[in-house]
């Protein structure tokens, strides 16, 4: 009798395999489903679990991709001191903040006015996100231009709260003084001009543009301001600069 062969027992060892790559799959799913509803700063502490350096070149990167992406006008090459004032005009307009920042030039001088809540928060002296991008646009403008540049003064303003009584001398002028020392090291950290240009003052309650018995006018008062004036140039006093730029400054209680 011829004796059939045996066949081959089949083993179970392709479910291991199976089973391999199902665990990967969901392993992969579920990575992505916590990447999708991670917050940021969630998916800043992964990183930097892994490599600390990394996150600045990520951050880095989408920074430029989001420069890029929108054309950023900082990119445009600035040749002299006259064309920094254009460079900067299209810089606000194209963040569509004609309403909140005023750039006013006249002989050997660039003046830019940021009303209230541009860069801070309520009494806060903590830079916020939209103020640093527009500084960092800022600062790439100016370097171009550092060597015709003469000095750049950040000045730093709050308002009368109550018309009726002064501010808290102490309050008043530390917080106006941290606002306008914020712009400088932000400035000074970006490379914006030379270190020895930049110059950080503060004048509290005082020197207002407008009226502060209506919410409006001491809106308008709470700002900080960047002064750029150009090498060569005859010293002014503030004051000078201001009834240039501001109208019926000096008809305005306080000055």
């Amino acid at each position: 009798m011829i004796k059939r062969n045996k066949q081959p027992e089949e083993s179970g060892s392709w479910m291991d395999t199976y089973g391999d790559m199902v665990t990967l799959l969901l392993c992969f799913f579920v990575l992505l489903y916590s990447m999708s509803s991670m917050d940021q700063s969630k998916w800043k502490k992964l990183v930097q679990s892994f490599n600390p350096s990394a996150l600045e070149s990520i951050e880095s990167n989408a920074n430029e991709s989001e420069r890029e992406f929108r054309g950023d006008p900082a990119k445009e090459e600035v040749t002299d001191f006259d064309a920094l004032y254009t460079a900067l005009k299209d810089m606000v307009s194209e963040r569509g903040m004609q309403d909140s920042v005023e750039i006013t030039r006249g002989d050997g001088f660039t003046f830019i006015s940021f009303r209230d809540k541009v860069f801070f928060d309520g009494d806060s002296s903590v830079l916020r996100q939209e103020g640093k991008d527009i500084l960092e646009q800022f600062a790439v403008a100016m370097t171009q231009v550092d060597s015709s540049i003469k000095e750049v003064q950040v000045l730093g303003h709050t308002s009368q709260g109550d018309p009726n009584r002064p501010n808290n001398i102490r309050n008043d002028r530390m917080l106006s003084a941290q606002r306008s020392a914020e712009v400088v090291i932000f400035l000074q950290s970006r490379h914006a001009v030379s270190p020895e240009k930049l110059v950080s003052a503060s004048y509290g309650q005082f020197r207002p543009i407008a009226p502060f018995d209506t919410e409006d006018g001491r809106a308008q008062n709470r700002r900080v301001e960047i002064l750029i004036t150009k090498n060569d140039t005859v010293e002014k006093s503030l004051e000078e600069y201001y009834n240039q730029i501001y109208q019926d400054y000096q008809n305005v209680p306080g000055n």
